[in-house]
């Protein structure tokens, strides 16, 4: 499974807007790792965030 699935699976058994340091963490990957890949999914429309620093798929 890539850093991408994870992040998706990790925000859909959330249920509500994470920020990067907590989504690394429930996600179990590195906060760098994170990073990158929010930034690739914020650009490819996947992902968005509702407030500041707070990032949460789009359903």
């Amino acid at each position: 499974m890539d850093i991408q699935e994870k992040i998706k699976k990790t925000f859909e058994k959330a249920a509500k807007p994470l920020r990067t340091g907590e989504l690394a963490e429930l996600a179990g990957i590195d906060k760098k790792e994170a990073e990158k890949a929010i930034k690739k999914m914020k650009e490819a429309g996947s992902i968005y965030s509702p407030k500041r620093c707070y990032y949460d798929i789009k359903k």
